[in-house]
């Protein structure tokens, strides 16, 4: 009895693995697909998105702006009151809506539900709730009423700035503006009645901008189908100035990236 009751290990080993539905050509050891969703996370978004991922140096130079930018972004609000979204997630949320081409803000919200790069870089939890987008538009039109351009956060570093261009802006009063930011005017110098002299242009520096001054067709270029600029999604000219200068400056984000990478 005792043995039929509980057979000895010579006979279950074969027992399991001569089971007679196992038939030739199937995967005895394939597992099962079972959807059951996990109750906790023992990762976080920072460890799930890899380290030389691209928005990485771009998350890095925004944090920084955006901490520079903290006490401009705080006059925006008042004192008291129901708090809002906060402006530094708004202003990442437009840069992914620029990198990643979404063309709509109902878009760009059903991506921030689901999509964990996107939830790391705007700085959301898995258990955050997303925004709507009426809440999501009404709170970036207080940033543009507010003056604040996601070019803030993609101002170039200090240093010596240049801006090239064709003899159309050989003209005293955009070389005085040039100047007036700080930078130096590489306008190509006409015959006669230029308003750049031999102090500028006999730097080789000029000469230098003259060859790269092409590249602003490059931006276009990048600007139109990436940042869906080829048929405008806004009406109002301070609005479409906004996501221009917006669409812009992410631009400048990528290319200080590349730049950045390059040096390193």
């Amino acid at each position: 009895m005792l043995n039929n009751a509980h057979p000895g290990i010579d006979t279950v080993i074969p027992l399991y693995y001569d089971d007679p539905v196992f038939k030739d050509g199937s995967d005895a050891m394939r597992g099962d697909d079972q959807h059951t969703g996990a109750m906790f996370s023992y990762l976080s978004s920072e460890q799930r998105v890899p380290a030389d991922h691209r928005l990485r140096p771009i998350r890095r130079m925004t944090d920084d702006a955006l901490r520079r930018m903290s006490a401009q972004l705080g006059r925006l609000y008042a004192a008291t009151g129901r708090p809002s979204v906060p402006p530094e997630q708004l202003l990442r949320v437009l840069l992914l809506q620029v990198l990643y081409s979404v063309r709509s803000e109902r878009m760009l919200m059903e991506q921030l539900e689901y999509n964990l790069l996107f939830r790391w870089f705007v700085g959301l939890s898995m258990d955050d709730a997303v925004w709507v987008p009426a809440v999501f538009t009404k709170n970036r039109d207080r940033l543009l009423a507010g003056e604040v351009a996601i070019a803030q956060v993609a101002a170039l570093p200090p240093g010596h700035k240049t801006v090239g261009g064709d003899k159309g802006f050989d003209q005293r009063a955009f070389v005085d503006a040039v100047r007036a930011t700080g930078a130096t005017p590489h306008v190509a110098a006409k015959t006669r009645y230029s308003a750049v002299d031999s102090r500028t242009t006999r730097h080789s520096g000029y000469a230098v901008s003259q060859r790269v001054r092409k590249r602003i067709e490059e931006i276009f270029g990048w600007m139109k189908p990436v940042g869906l600029l080829r048929k405008l999604r806004h009406r109002g000219v301070e609005r479409v100035n906004w996501i221009f200068v917006s669409t812009a400056a992410a631009y400048n984000l990528v290319r200080m990236r590349t730049l950045a990478a390059r040096s390193a």
